[in-house]
């Protein structure tokens, strides 16, 4: 049974071996994602909803924060399953719904084998391929999500995808960084997500929300969440060095 930490009263991660998911409690009784795992992690996200105590029409929404196949992956597979609306970027949401290609990242060589690995570890395990799926919300900066039990700010960030997005709850003083953001194993350092087709852009948004007011809590879709000495953390960052 994979992993499900409560973060706050509201929020839990799903762990999986790459591509966390985050399941969120809403005021109508009704719950929504963060992301959806790899192709294949449907029946783990809606094994949790149980486990929290909500049924498949309890999932109101699925928010993407980029189009890559560990965060979009199963986002089609639970929409059959809830009929849930799917929330993305605006300049993310051709990609998730399969009209243009994805972009390709440029890869450092540290980033190339690191890339060539998680590949052959997805093929080894007989992913399912990836299913586009359509975004009955397109996001842009600035924006507010509906439905939540306190203010939800949308973060447009590019550079490691053309219209990723990053959701900021200042009451809760939590972030959803999207892979602008990811952890070491040991959560004692944030670092630059890697695998970014504008890594200068990906820097810039980096720094953005490092220096956001009001974060404590960073749910990292990759490594572990950062809940203690967020700020400290945050400050001592160098993502212009990461994965060079």
């Amino acid at each position: 049974m994979d992993t499900l930490t409560e973060i706050t009263p509201t929020v839990w991660q799903l762990a999986f071996p790459v591509g966390h998911v985050y399941l969120v409690a809403l005021p109508d009784d009704g719950y929504a994602v963060v992301d959806t795992g790899v192709p294949g992690s449907a029946p783990a996200v809606l094994d949790a909803l149980a486990r929290l105590g909500g049924r498949p029409d309890q999932l109101r929404q699925i928010v993407l924060t980029h189009c890559h196949v560990d965060h979009m992956g199963s986002a089609a597979d639970l929409v059959a399953a809830t009929g849930a609306r799917v929330l993305a970027g605006a300049l993310e949401a051709p990609y998730i719904r399969g009209s243009v290609p994805e972009p390709v990242p440029t890869l450092s060589p540290t980033e190339r084998s690191l890339h060539e690995g998680i590949m052959a570890d997805f093929a080894a395990a007989g992913m399912p391929p990836l299913r586009p799926v359509e975004v009955d919300v397109a996001l842009h900066d600035g924006d507010t999500l509906d439905g939540w039990a306190e203010p939800v700010r949308v973060l447009h960030v590019p550079g490691h995808t053309p219209g990723g997005i990053a959701l900021h709850l200042p009451e809760s003083r939590l972030l959803f960084p999207g892979d602008i953001m990811g952890t070491s194993p040991d959560g004692t350092r944030v670092v630059l997500g890697p695998f970014n087709v504008a890594r200068e852009e990906a820097i810039a948004s980096f720094r953005r929300l490092a220096t956001l007011d009001a974060v404590d809590t960073v749910c990292v879709p990759h490594g572990v969440p950062l809940r203690t000495g967020t700020r400290d953390i945050l400050a001592a960052a160098t993502p212009e060095t990461d994965w060079l």
